[in-house]
């Protein structure tokens, strides 16, 4: 059972006279489904290989149709669950890449080995799909006890596949960033250090490059969530949270720039108020409600305490580190 009583973050921000407005949309960001071949502890999506909410295709066209009508935007952050599982993953690539825009792909490595994912690393670099791939840490140890059995061994080979078609080698053109996420109730340590330990121990053992680490900072939501009320860590974990409160982080956050699409079309301000189910605007929205991206402009961005997950420390956002 939770006691701590936190200052609300909207006071938080207000108490160091700053806001928190929109700016021109740059990112859409889609949550595909939530089906995925892994269950891992810190997931604030709680995907898994038993989610049954899929993307459909005519989803996929109503937003490609506002992605046309929004020429600010440069680059579709495809998420999941595994994003690559949806019947329709790359058909939706293909068609956003037919528009100019960059491609992320949220890759967990693993779902490469799937049956039916034998070319999806070939697909990815054909269509030049920078991929996002999560990788907790370099250690065997670490990533198992976070993801499961045989998860680490399985994501070397998918980044030994990867570098092999490319990806993450100077002058290839094919972008590959890894993830780490913090194996329990801590924050990130700097993003900087933490790339030189990454790039010397994956080249030194695995002959592995990669172009860029960005760390993320668990949210105390959904599974992670229920893992830090399990062991009774709720309170300290949010007390963290506030304490290392960054005024500097609040110019950064993702939601600025970015809408976060769910699988069922509905829109929020972010991935993290996705999971929440804590709709943009403040009301329920759709992309079926709307006839463009344009009349979120002017709409309060929804912000809640999982905000300070954003904005501890070095802040946080789908991009990593944010000072």
């Amino acid at each position: 059972m939770t006691t701590c009583r936190l200052r609300s973050f909207q006071h938080t921000i207000e108490e160091h006279g700053l806001t928190l407005d929109r700016r021109p949309l740059e990112i859409l960001q889609v949550n595909v489904g939530k089906l995925c071949n892994q269950a891992c502890q810190h997931c604030h999506v709680e995907a898994g290989p038993k989610r049954t909410e899929i993307m459909t295709l005519a989803t996929m066209e109503r937003l490609l149709v506002l992605l046309e009508a929004t020429p600010s935007i440069h680059s579709v952050d495809i998420t999941g669950g595994a994003p690559e599982l949806n019947p329709h993953f790359r058909t939706f690539v293909k068609r956003i890449r037919a528009q100019g825009r960059k491609v992320m792909d949220r890759c967990n490595l693993t779902v490469l080995f799937e049956p039916g994912q034998e070319d999806t690393a070939q697909f990815l670099a054909d269509n030049q799909v920078e991929v996002v791939a999560s990788l907790p840490c370099y250690s065997k140890e670490n990533v198992e006890s976070q993801r499961g059995r045989g998860v680490f061994d399985k994501s070397i080979l998918g980044l030994q596949k990867l570098n092999a078609l490319g990806y993450g080698r100077p002058g290839s053109g094919l972008e590959l960033s890894l993830v780490y996420n913090p194996l329990g109730a801590f924050l990130p340590p700097p993003q900087a250090k933490l790339e030189q330990d990454y790039r010397r121990e994956l080249k030194n053992l695995f002959g592995i490059d990669f172009n860029r680490l960005f760390t993320i900072t668990n949210m105390p939501i959904k599974r992670f969530g229920d893992v830090l009320k399990r062991h009774n860590q709720w309170d300290t974990y949010m007390e963290l949270l506030v304490a290392n409160f960054n005024p500097a982080a609040v110019d950064g956050v993702m939601c600025r720039n970015l809408i976060s699409i769910g699988w069922d079309g509905a829109v929020y301000d972010c991935d993290f108020n996705q999971m929440l189910e804590i709709p943009a605007s403040g009301k329920a929205t759709t992309i079926h409600d709307i006839p463009s991206f344009a009349v979120l402009a002017r709409a309060p961005i929804a912000l809640a305490d999982h905000c300070y997950g954003c904005t501890a420390g070095a802040g946080s956002s789908c991009g990593g580190a944010l000072v």
